[in-house]
This record gives structure tokens, C-alpha cells and sequence, in this order.
């Protein structure tokens, strides 16, 4: 039973690892495009924006604060022999929210 418990930990520090958004803004996008692309990996975007130009006008100046909601929640899968039988506990994200903060002031 340690092991299962010492390799579901194991497994929840990978995943972890892995939903940290890879390249969280890069010069070659635009507003608009950083913004779609947080919200298709599953974030929540809280935009912050100084200024009244257009979004197409406006700049990314920051993203920060990428926070998640997760929660254990029991999982019941196939077992060793192929039949159901093992339970453990998995980490499963809930919600997701970032901050992006925009500048729109006209050049």
C-alpha cells in the first residue's frame, strides 16, 4: 500500500510540473493571441489595462500570478490483473486563473 501512495505522489509532482504555462508571453504574439492562448490551455484571464486604444493596439506588458484550484478526488481503475480493483486518490485541477496586464495607451 506504500508504494501506491509513495507512486500517486510521485505522479502528482509531474503533473504539477506540467501545468505551469510554457512561455507565458512572447514577442511575436499580440494581445489578443497571448490572451486566446491562456484561455485554450484552460486558464481563467483577469486583464488589467491602462489606456483606451483598440485590443489590436494594445501591448502585454506583464503575466503573473498563475494560479489553480485542485482537489483530491478518488479514482477506481483497472488493476494489476487488468480488472478494477485498485483505488487511490488523484490530484485534479478544478479551475485555473491568470493575470494579464495590457497596455493600451495610443503611440
Amino acid at each position: 500500500m506504500r508504494k501506491k501512495w509513495t507512486l500517486a505522489a510521485a505522479m502528482v509532482g509531474v503533473f504539477a510540473a506540467m501545468t505551469v504555462p510554457a512561455g507565458i508571453a512572447s514577442a511575436e504574439e499580440d494581445a489578443q493571441a497571448t490572451i486566446k492562448r491562456l484561455q485554450d490551455e484552460g486558464y481563467t484571464v483577469n486583464i488589467d489595462r491602462s489606456g483606451s486604444a483598440p485590443m489590436s493596439e494594445c501591448v502585454v506588458t506583464n503575466v503573473r500570478n498563475p494560479k489553480s484550484v485542485q482537489q483530491w478526488v478518488p479514482y477506481i481503475g483497472p488493476g494489476r490483473n487488468g480488472f478494477g480493483g485498485d483505488r487511490a486518490l488523484v490530484l485534479e485541477t478544478v479551475s485555473q486563473s491568470i493575470s494579464v496586464t495590457l497596455d493600451c495607451n495610443r503611440r
